[in-house]
């Protein structure tokens, strides 16, 4: 079961608003609903499903919907049509007792602009949320204080929020919401207000939180790189419609239309994608148990004047270059154990593209992708340069540079990477 159920959500403003939702659903353009019903529809047929754990963007323009679309999420704004689930409950089935206790218990939301009473003391704020709920001083202070710790504002307890930074003020919105320990964070824009400095650094503090606390968290934003920092997954929003959801490397990578294409020309793909995403399987390689003559051989089937070594597991042993392969043969041997080199250039499948680039340039051979021992793949140079250079998610263009840089690169010069 998913922690959040989205189904057919439509949220139309306006006194015709059923009216409006029929008209939408017979495939009419917004803006002909919009004038024919005096209405404004807002959100058009929204249909997601978030995972528990998961941390799910949506971002758009001003104008988009998707801070109507999460307030939908616990009924602030009632939807006009569809529904809305939260761990297999229907909200809109609840009666007003029922949804305000889901709201006290299951549901947090953590605003742009803080929303923090300037005359209760940072610890009075942090503890708003169970006050609400009736819980008794002492536990209240308790897990506000643990909250506030959780987001670096231990010893702040007794300031109150003019005495902080916004920063500082937004962290203790966010620790309000931890307080309550519910499972689902909407967060509307939270970072917007705040410095481009202190904004990455909350960005980083929910990615290290939520490495702990594993909420759900459902996160509003308008600034792409944050939504591909922030979001396991992430859906982009137009005129009320969503018309992507995917990660990072899928909506990087195959954009679903010109408006998604447009959101990711400008983004720096170097820190967005990662090793996982772009790597090949492995074909110069070589089982440790096979001998040199072998070696010699696989190397002139791949053209390459190299090869990764794994055992019969596929963990990485090293690498074993032609000049050692051809002496080895000379001397005699059936072995590879004596010129097998351990110092091959690795990188986990979540290292950024641009943690890539030194050690790709240092290496003869592609840079091997392992986790846990284990060789997962490769990144030959010229598919690294690809994937950097692709802004639009053209798999053609990239295909295309990579066959031509295999025309115009020696057979017997693996340096860039042709052979796999």
């Amino acid at each position: 079961m998913s922690a959040v159920d989205v189904q057919g959500v439509y949220k139309v403003f306006g006194h015709k608003a059923d009216a409006a939702v029929e008209m939408l659903r017979q495939g009419r353009a917004r803006d002909e609903v919009a004038e024919a019903t005096n209405t404004v529809p807002a959100v058009i047929d929204a249909s997601f499903s978030i995972e528990r754990g998961e941390i799910f963007v949506v971002m758009g323009l001003s104008g988009s919907g998707k801070s109507t679309l999460v307030r939908c999420l616990n009924l602030m704004h009632p939807p006009t049509a569809g529904t809305v689930s939260i761990d297999g409950r229907d909200l809109m089935s609840l009666s007003a007792q029922e949804l305000r206790r889901m709201r006290a218990e299951k549901i947090s939301m953590v605003f742009q602009h803080f929303g923090l009473f300037p005359h209760r003391t940072v610890l009075e704020n942090a503890g708003w949320g169970l006050e609400v709920r009736k819980v008794d001083l002492v536990e209240r202070n308790r897990r506000a204080a643990e909250a506030l710790e959780l987001v670096g504002l231990k010893g702040w307890e007794s300031s109150y929020p003019g005495e902080l930074s916004g920063g500082m003020q937004q962290r203790v919105g966010l620790a309000r919401a931890l307080a309550t320990d519910a499972d689902v964070l909407l967060m509307d824009e939270a970072f917007s207000a705040l410095d481009p400095l202190i904004r990455s650094e909350m960005q980083e503090q929910l990615v290290s939180l939520q490495q702990d606390l594993q909420k759900t968290i459902v996160f509003i934003t308008h600034d792409l790189n944050e939504a591909m920092f922030l979001g396991d997954r992430i859906a982009i929003m137009k005129d009320g419609r969503i018309v992507q959801i995917g990660t990072t490397e899928d909506i990087l990578q195959a954009p679903a239309d010109d408006y998604v294409r447009s959101f990711v020309q400008d983004v720096d793909r170097s820190r967005v994608l990662t090793a996982g995403s772009v790597m090949e399987e492995p074909l110069a390689k070589i089982l440790v148990r096979e001998g040199p003559k072998a070696a010699l051989r696989h190397m002139r089937e791949r053209q390459t004047s190299g090869l990764l070594v794994v055992d019969k597991k596929r963990r990485l042993v090293g690498a074993a270059l032609d000049d050692d392969v051809i002496a080895a043969i000379q001397r005699g041997e059936h072995s590879l154990d004596s010129i097998v080199s351990t110092g091959v250039a690795t990188v986990s499948p979540e290292t950024p593209l641009a943690d890539c680039l030194i050690p790709s340039a240092e290496s003869r051979l592609p840079l091997a992708v392992v986790e846990d021992g284990k060789l997962l793949g490769v990144i030959p140079r010229v598919t690294l340069l690809t994937a950097l250079g692709r802004p639009n998610g053209n798999s053609e263009d990239g295909a295309a540079a990579s066959s031509a840089a295999a025309e115009d690169t020696p057979a017997t010069d693996d340096t860039t990477g042709t052979e796999v």
